[in-house]
């Protein structure tokens, strides 16, 4: 049985626009990545595909909302397939927008965290599961361009806010269509919520970009707790044992 979804964002046609404008730049990035590695034409495409769309994959694939949006949406394959055809032409114009980029890539971060949450809870899955396809939806594109092209994940390489920003976007669509369900706010309300969590979105990822702003790392300590020897070496002290046996 096939289960039609709107999510909120998507029953607006500006909205809509700017989705596909978002895609149209993370599958830029992500086919960019593959022009500095060099690669063919196919996998430069084929790249600015996972790159665009592949979080949806596994979101889609996740719920069970079968065929995907990423092979099923004629209108979001054509705007990848635009996009790596066109980054390999003109790659060296798009490696100089390096701020543009930035803030497109934002973009689609916020869009995609706001749209696969409400497209999880749309399908009946708990708060903290929507939260967790809402950032499937939001990373998991650069994740498999990463993976794929054999670099540390951006996820992990990039040390300002990059999943941060995502993680705040899911809590709060969670928030707001737990509002408007409830009719605390309206349906607009609820639209005018989430492009404010889309915009909220962009400044943290930006900001922290502009300004150097990082999560911090482990506790630095230079002196350690002092352990018992036997907590410290568990199998000498077994075999010590045995020899003495």
């Amino acid at each position: 049985m096939t289960m039609t979804v709107t999510v909120t964002l998507e029953s607006n046609g500006f909205f809509l626009g700017i989705e596909y404008v978002a895609v149209f730049c993370c599958g830029l990035l992500g086919g960019l990545a593959a022009v500095r590695k060099h690669y063919d034409l196919f996998a430069i495409v084929l790249t600015t595909w996972l790159t665009a769309l592949g979080g949806g994959l596994v979101r889609d694939v996740v719920l069970g909302a079968l065929p995907p949006v990423g092979i099923s949406d004629k209108g979001m394959v054509l705007t990848t397939l635009a996009a790596g055809l066109i980054v390999a032409v003109i790659h060296p114009e798009v490696d100089r927008l390096k701020w543009l980029m930035l803030v497109l890539d934002a973009l689609a971060l916020g869009l995609f965290a706001v749209n696969g949450t409400q497209k999880a809870l749309m399908y009946g899955t708990s708060g903290m599961t929507a939260v967790f396809l809402g950032m499937f939806t939001a990373l998991a594109g650069g994740l498999i361009r990463d993976t794929l092209l054999n670099e540390v994940p951006m996820v992990v390489r990039d040390r300002h806010w990059y999943a941060f920003p995502s993680l705040v976007g899911c809590l709060l669509t969670v928030l707001s269509y737990r509002l408007e369900m409830h009719a605390i706010i309206t349906y607009g309300g609820e639209i005018a919520f989430d492009v404010a969590i889309v915009v909220l979105v962009v400044l943290m990822r930006v900001l922290s970009v502009k300004f150097d702003i990082k999560l911090p790392g482990a506790v630095p300590r230079e002196h350690p707790v002092s352990i018992p020897e036997a907590m410290r070496h568990p199998y000498h002290h077994h075999g010590d044992d045995a020899q003495q046996q």
